[in-house]
This record gives C-alpha cells, sequence and structure tokens, in this order.
C-alpha cells in the first residue's frame, strides 16, 4: 500500500496538463515498458543525468512509485550519472514533503538513504553514482536521459536496449533563493504528472 499521504498528492496530479508535444516524448518510455510487460520480462528503467543528485532521483523515484500505482509488475527503476557527487539534500526534503518516508543511512560526502513509498514496499536505496555503477544494470535496460547535457555528452549507453531523452529543466537555477522549495516541487510534480501519465498508458 502506498502511503496515505503520498497516496492523496497522486491523486492531485493531472496527466491532462501535459502537452501533446511533449506526450510525443514521453511515448517511446511508453512503448518500451509495454513492449517488456507483453513479452513479460523484467522492465529495467535506468534514469541518467550529468550528477545523478536531482533530475535522475526524481524520476527514478516517482517511476517505481507509478509502475506500483498501476500494479504494473517486475519494474526495476535505477539512476546514474556521468560523474558521481551527491543526492542533493533538497531533492530528500521535496520528496519528504509529497509523502515518501526517508531515513539518512549514512551521513559522508555522499550519503545513502533509503526511500519508502508504502509500508510493504522496497526501499528505493538513493546516493549519488555513474550509470555503470555495479548497482545498475548491466544490460537489457533502457537508458532514459533526464538532462540535456549527459544526453548530448553520452550519445552511447554500453548494455542499453533503448535510449530514451527525456529531459527536465534543472531545479539547481533556483538553489539558495525565495523560489527553491516552490521550484523543486514544481520539478517534482511535472515528473510525478508525466510517470503516472507513462504507466497509466500500460495495458
Amino acid at each position: 500500500m502506498i502511503y496515505p499521504e503520498l497516496q492523496q498528492v497522486i491523486k492531485d496530479v493531472n496527466p491532462a496538463r501535459i502537452s501533446i508535444e511533449r506526450k510525443e516524448v514521453l511515448q517511446p518510455l511508453i512503448n518500451y515498458i509495454q513492449q517488456k510487460k507483453n513479452n513479460q520480462e523484467k522492465i529495467n528503467l535506468n534514469f541518467i543525468c550529468t550528477h545523478n543528485s536531482r533530475r535522475s532521483h526524481l524520476s527514478q523515484i516517482w517511476a517505481q512509485t507509478m509502475a506500483t500505482q498501476f500494479n504494473i509488475n517486475n519494474v526495476f527503476c535505477y539512476s546514474g550519472g556521468t560523474e558521481a557527487t551527491a543526492l542533493f539534500p533538497f531533492i530528500a526534503i521535496t520528496l519528504e514533503n509529497s509523502g515518501f518516508h526517508i531515513q539518512t543511512l549514512t551521513n559522508n560526502t555522499n550519503p545513502i538513504y533509503s526511500i519508502k513509498f508504502g509500508s510493504e514496499s522496497h526501499p528505493i536505496i538513493g546516493f549519488s553514482k555513474t550509470y555503470d555503477d555495479d548497482f545498475n544494470p548491466e544490460n537489457s535496460f533502457a537508458a532514459i536521459m533526464t538532462c540535456s547535457s549527459a544526453d548530448q555528452g553520452c550519445p552511447f549507453i554500453p548494455g542499453a536496449e533503448k535510449r530514451i531523452p527525456m529531459t527536465y529543466e534543472d531545479p539547481k537555477l533556483f538553489d539558495k533563493t525565495a523560489e527553491q522549495e516552490t521550484k523543486y516541487h514544481e520539478r517534482s510534480m511535472q515528473i510525478a504528472t508525466e510517470m503516472y501519465y507513462v504507466f497509466s498508458q500500460i495495458n
């Protein structure tokens, strides 16, 4: 079961606001997931950004949550970067404000977080890593490029069956400003809405 507070946030998303142009960007991911489901295969999704600190984590976590919301089984979501830095602390705060339960497992330069969307769900382990880290799948996955610099800088992702550009604007632009909380929430909700739409299209 998804936590009630988080379930309420999910009920408030409105995929009708997604533009036709953006739905076209999301369609390759829908097609990939549907094909894997039809073939009764594992659905491995690796969300990739430059630093694996913000957008790739939001995408990984919301995708895993929406797969559960729509009862799509055998979905395993990962994230990585072209370099490892740290999961930006405000991402954890943003997710917690939406109803996720988060524990800090280690508190060093690259903290490790346990992120849960439901009382019976396996925790998502959040920390910054490269896309080819041992924690991530070596092959048979879709590489979903969540930022333009990673999309441009990594034309080839070893082991990926499918490479899907699906970029988002970086909320980092608003760090240490009066708009930080609002903009991080907006980006999180955009990603939540799009992942809701993606998994709602799977038959």
